[in-house]
């Protein structure tokens, strides 16, 4: 039996607008989830189901088998971690974590214990006589995380923890939130629209678009064999290359041709599965590291932009007016020079129509 199942969760506001639609997924014991899709896709709205937050209009929760779609949010066994911290401003940082302990009517030798304890997990024991005006906004949000595990819920929950922070200290959150959740072995879902927090953290990703669940997959699945295409174009910096192929057939040879290229399909699965696309067109996905440089030719262009990154370069082109972006480890490709390109057998074919993974 899964430690959390949502079965087939649906909300809808003013009998009019429904956020979430047939929304079914198995948690196990320890599990880190993430929630991922753009605005208004439904991830919070599911999110706030769960912590009690949102009425559930159709289905059900069930943790260890126990529905708690009629709890009250206090009575779920439920931490939730906000995008604005939500610490009280007027009560230290000890006082902060200590806060709902006191609620439990714990002993003051019994909250001391959890406190500290929680304050060391989070780097935050040096700060406990504090108050949050005095702490950066990194430590702010240890402080939240801290109070959430002095808890020991059941499910701890976070909507975009780490949105309101600069660039490098999110980085440095995200690997402490990992090493935090490690340490608990705690079950936890973080809701996010940002593809590098998902694919860092998540031991599964739950894709999301328009309410429903597009793909739900480890981070590996999720940008290496996406299901449909919006996968391919949400997941990935730069996102997967696009182009419209014609499916032909030439003495027992399949080929993708466009005006540009002419690409010989040789992985033996996929050459049944393109009989039914005969003279027909289909979408070729293929990620920017996944096009070759002056290695060999398909056809060739000149560079428009480059973006030098360090370890390696993102190049732009343009393939039949339409952008392409390649990443690439030679480091001294300059704009306006012309490149051989190439693809390597990484690639993902589409139906054009329903925008469903040939395979």
């Amino acid at each position: 039996m899964s430690y959390i199942k949502l079965e087939n969760l649906k909300k809808v506001y003013n009998n009019k607008v429904t956020a979430v639609k047939e929304f079914t997924l198995e948690i196990e014991r320890g599990e880190f989830i993430v929630f991922l899709g753009p605005s208004g896709c439904g991830k919070s709205t599911t999110m706030r189901m769960i912590a009690g937050l949102e009425t559930v209009t159709e289905g059900d929760i069930l943790i260890e088998g126990k529905s708690i779609v009629n709890l009250q949010p206090k009575d779920r066994g439920i931490s939730m971690i906000f995008q604005s911290y939500a610490v009280w401003p007027h009560m230290t940082v000890y006082d902060n974590i200590a806060y709902a302990l006191k609620l439990r009517k714990m002993s003051k030798t019994k909250i001391n214990e959890t406190v500290i304890k929680a304050a060391e997990i989070c780097n935050i024991r040096e700060y406990l006589d504090r108050y949050p005006s005095q702490l950066s906004g990194g430590q702010r949000q240890r402080v939240a995380v801290a109070r959430a595990i002095a808890i020991k819920s059941k499910l701890f929950l976070m909507d975009e923890p780490l949105s309101n922070l600069d660039a490098k200290l999110r980085v440095s959150m995200r690997t402490e939130l990992k090493r935090i959740h490690q340490n608990l072995n705690s079950t936890s879902i973080f809701v996010t629209h940002d593809q590098s927090e998902a694919l860092s953290l998540a031991d599964r990703i739950v894709v999301m678009k328009n309410g429903y669940i597009e793909q739900i997959g480890t981070p590996n699945e999720i940008y290496h064999e996406p299901k449909t295409m919006f996968v391919a174009q949400f997941i990935g910096s730069p996102p997967s290359n696009l182009f419209k192929v014609k499916v032909e057939k030439k003495a027992n040879k399949y080929f993708l041709t466009n005006k540009i290229f002419k690409f010989e399909v040789l992985k033996e699965d996929l050459k049944s599965k393109l009989d039914l696309y005969l003279n027909k067109t289909i979408i070729l996905s293929i990620r920017p590291e996944n096009i070759t440089v002056n290695d060999k030719e398909l056809f060739s262009t000149k560079i428009n932009i480059v973006e030098p990154q360090g370890s390696h370069v993102v190049i732009s082109v343009d393939v039949e007016n339409n952008e392409v972006k390649i990443v690439s480890d030679k480091l001294n490709l300059k704009i306006n020079q012309t490149v051989k390109l190439g693809f390597t057998d990484r690639y993902i074919l589409f139906d054009e129509k329903t925008g469903q993974r040939i395979k």
